[in-house]
């Protein structure tokens, strides 16, 4: 049971270097120039940051102090129930719990986390907790932004232009027949042009708008068959969503070893690079939405930080604890990780990295007094030295497995 497993831990300290450092560098960016957005909840980020430190270097004592190159199941447990101490160690900080919380104040929060031209406000046609979103004739209105809504006793209504009755056509829109939006789905996947490609003049930029879309059908059919999130409050939409996702990974995992095998390069390098950066695409997207649209850095910083510590607690914690319970009752012996050695040197790598990037993070917090957005020449100078950070990290752990270093 080696094989397997040569792609899992290697994908996720690769996953951990992109969320650290090329997610923080467009988080920098993002803000509009001279703005600042700051973590307003200093303790409860030092607590996620230490959790997220302390799981690589639990997998560097498993992998190379404990049981060198083995996994035990008593190692697979403890690592998922430490998931366990992070959320009830990130929960006492916030709610300053004595004893279990650090005694750092908290910067005032905004009564609003989104900026107020997020959100249109109109008391006049509908109730007080009602918000209006308005949108173009050419944009599908079924779809609502869940960064601009934040509040769970608002009711999202859209406007469509050239209504008479609003609140009527908001009504529709909020009970939509669940059979038509499913087919709507399909309907979608299938339209090669968009309203953006409709405004294009250029027909060479069309023609690759539309090359790009005949690209995307494929999958946007596949994920068109994943149910419509008003069926039973959008449980049903999420596990059958988790469960295409695992499936596509499971193919592209076996299409990362036909390709190492056909080109020589070594699977674990393919791993945390082009695997790992596609796996945290959805990381960068939230976070710089988040950055863009909240008032504070706390979400997108936030997501970065925690989903390096799920993704070794969880995402490596529960395979481990499968696997090696398995091999426990079957074969009577423990998990064998292959290339543990080129794995750990991957480890300290990131750590020295990413002591480079907590320290600029500081540094910003004393001098411009906060960890994003800023002066336009700072922040491009911050994401340039992120971006080296993960170059270094690529550089140096391509060549310990390659055995050039």
């Amino acid at each position: 049971m080696t094989g397997m497993w040569r792609l899992g831990p290697g994908t996720l300290v690769g996953s951990a270097a992109f969320d650290l450092f090329p997610i923080h560098a467009v988080c920098v960016v993002v803000p509009k120039a001279g703005e600042l957005k700051k973590i307003s909840d200093i303790g409860v980020w030092l607590v996620e940051l230490f959790w997220s430190f302390w799981a690589y270097v639990w997998l560097y004592i498993i992998l190379e102090v404990w049981t060198p190159n083995v996994v035990t199941i008593w190692e697979a447990l403890l690592t998922v129930l430490q998931f366990g101490l992070l959320l009830i160690h990130a929960y006492a900080q916030d709610k300053r719990w004595p004893y279990l919380s650090l005694p750092l104040t908290r910067s005032e929060r905004p009564k609003e986390w989104v900026p107020e031209e997020a959100i249109r406000h109109d008391k006049n046609e509908y109730d007080e907790h009602s918000e209006t979103i308005p949108i173009g004739e050419d944009e599908n209105w079924n779809i609502v932004d869940n960064f601009s809504i934040h509040s769970v006793d608002r009711k999202a209504y859209q406007e469509v232009p050239g209504s008479e009755d609003a609140a009527e056509t908001s009504h529709k829109i909020k009970n939509p027949h669940v059979f038509q939006l499913w087919k709507e789905q399909f309907v979608d996947a299938l339209m090669l042009e968009t309203p953006a490609s409709r405004k294009l003049n250029n027909k060479g930029l069309w023609l690759a708008s539309m090359f790009w879309q005949l690209l995307l059908v494929p999958w946007k059919l596949l994920f068109a068959c994943v149910p419509p999130y008003h069926i039973a409050h959008g449980w049903i939409a999420f596990i059958c969503s988790l469960l295409f996702i695992s499936g596509i990974a499971y193919i592209v995992t076996k299409l990362t070893d036909l390709i190492s095998c056909v080109t020589g390069i070594n699977a674990y390098v393919i791993a945390f690079t082009a695997l790992a950066s596609g796996t945290s695409w959805p990381d960068l997207v939230a976070s710089k939405i988040a950055a863009e649209r909240q008032l504070t850095a706390d979400s997108a910083i936030a997501n970065i930080i925690c989903s390096n510590s799920v993704n070794i607690y969880v995402g490596i914690g529960i395979p481990w604890l499968i696997d090696t319970a398995y091999n426990f009752i079957v074969y009577r012996e423990a998990l064998h990780i292959q290339n543990a050695e080129g794995l750990s040197f991957s480890l300290l790598v990131f750590f020295c990295t990413s002591v480079g990037c907590i320290g600029v993070l500081v540094l910003r917090r004393l001098t411009l007094g906060a960890e994003l957005g800023g002066p336009r020449i700072w922040a491009w100078i911050t994401f340039v030295y992120f971006m080296l950070l993960w170059i270094i990290f690529v550089v140096l752990s391509s060549l310990k497995v390659s055995g050039i270093i």
